[in-house]
């Protein structure tokens, strides 16, 4: 078995090894990086895949690609999948060659939720959505089919179903909530997000969970656990990833809910290093977390790669998230939890901001076509202990 040596080697090809590679750059012009991907795709930009690419005619597929390689000079092996990390040995075992490192950083995201489907098509009607070739796929699909199935109302599926009904297809969301986003929003609000789907002629299925389904030559016909079939010439699934710690758990590394990693993103050996959404990290606002979004991908994996050439930096940025369908963009900090008591703040019926608090102390913050608040909204967070419901209307506009 032949063994390849990187001062510094990534396992995972997505926007963390990017931005990860650049941030080592920044301090170590010459190094060597190495990336193992298991996609067939360099890093790309993944939010366009259920945003942009489906709505914005000008975001072109040239705008995908990072530029990771050209930027870098990091060697990126492609279909290239990591079996083992022994830590001792500073060595990752991958199809069959050995690759040794100085410094190792784990960014191996997570795998989407399958649909407990029968798949008699060999993926040709049956997708879960990631990667840039889903992207392709279920475009490809759009084109040539005429009712596609969504499953899951989070922010990959409501997404999908918006994409997928402005492009002329006959869209079914399927979820599990009484209204769509209900579990995020405040009862209004959760009503006022549906009918933008409504509207734009989204059938809505909702309430019940896929438990099983059949897809054959002839379409997809999916079983809910309330005893109702749903039938479509397709179906994709949004229903969200699993976290992808197996490799670190062999490796024994301490995992709960994630990688656990200190401040510096160090995971519990030594030269080991993990960011993204695989990565559970001390937010110093929030606390200990798991973020599975951009935002966090982009400043950890920087913040990962500059100490991995050592740096020896905090990571203190409290990352946000967003979505943006039929022309509403919403953004948040913290935690939305629909549960949890709510203050709203609206300057009028399209723009507003929602705080979620825990016991009377600010945890969450929703920005409605908010813009340029995000920082504000983490000034809250960080002084929520001081603050009153009183304090909290008009504060941020």
């Amino acid at each position: 078995m032949t063994t390849t040596h990187f001062d510094y080697l990534i396992v995972g090809g997505g926007m963390v090894a990017d931005t990860a590679s650049r941030g080592i750059r920044e301090i170590d012009a010459d190094g060597s990086i190495g990336i193992l991907s298991d996609d067939v795709d360099e890093p790309y930009t993944r939010p366009a895949l259920s945003k942009k690419l489906w709505t914005d005619d000008e975001f072109t597929w040239d705008k995908v690609p990072l530029g990771t390689a050209d930027d870098t000079g990091a060697d990126i092996r492609l279909q290239t999948r990591a079996t083992a990390i022994r830590p001792d040995a500073h060595e990752v075992d991958a199809d069959g060659e050995t690759f040794s490192y100085g410094k190792l950083l784990v960014a191996t995201g997570g795998k989407p939720v399958p649909l407990p489907v029968d798949d008699r098509t060999d993926g040709g009607r049956v997708l879960s959505f990631r990667t840039a070739e889903d992207y392709r796929r279920l475009r490809s699909l759009a084109k040539d089919l005429d009712r596609i199935v969504v499953v899951g109302g989070g922010y990959i599926g409501s997404e999908l179903a918006a994409a997928l009904v402005q492009n002329d297809v006959d869209t079914v969301l399927v979820h599990t909530g009484a209204v769509l986003g209900d579990s995020m929003f405040p009862p209004a609000l959760a009503d006022r997000f549906e009918k933008l789907f409504r509207d734009a002629g989204v059938e809505i299925v909702a309430g019940s969970k896929v438990e099983g389904g059949q897809a054959d030559a002839d379409g997809v016909r999916l079983q809910l656990e309330n005893g109702d079939e749903v039938r479509a010439d397709a179906v994709v699934s949004g229903l969200g990833i699993e976290v992808a710690t197996d490799l670190a758990e062999q490796a024994g590394l301490t995992v709960d809910d994630g990688i656990v990693v200190d401040a510096q993103l160090r995971a519990s050996v030594d030269d080991v290093f993990a960011a993204g959404d695989v990565a559970s990290y001390p937010d110093r606002i929030l606390g200990r977390r798991r973020v599975e979004h951009v935002d966090n991908a982009n400043e950890q994996g920087k913040a990962a790669g500059r100490n991995l050439a050592g740096a020896a930096e905090a990571y203190t940025h409290t990352p946000y998230y967003y979505s943006a369908v039929f022309g509403v963009r919403y953004e948040a900090v913290g935690t939305l939890d629909s549960s949890l008591d709510t203050v709203e703040d609206w300057t009028d019926a399209d723009h507003g901001v929602v705080y979620y608090l825990d016991d009377d102390r600010v945890v969450g913050v929703l920005l409605w076509n908010v813009e340029d608040a995000r920082d504000a909204a983490r000034a809250v967070l960080a002084e929520a202990e001081t603050l009153t419901r009183d304090d909290l209307v008009g504060r941020i506009r």
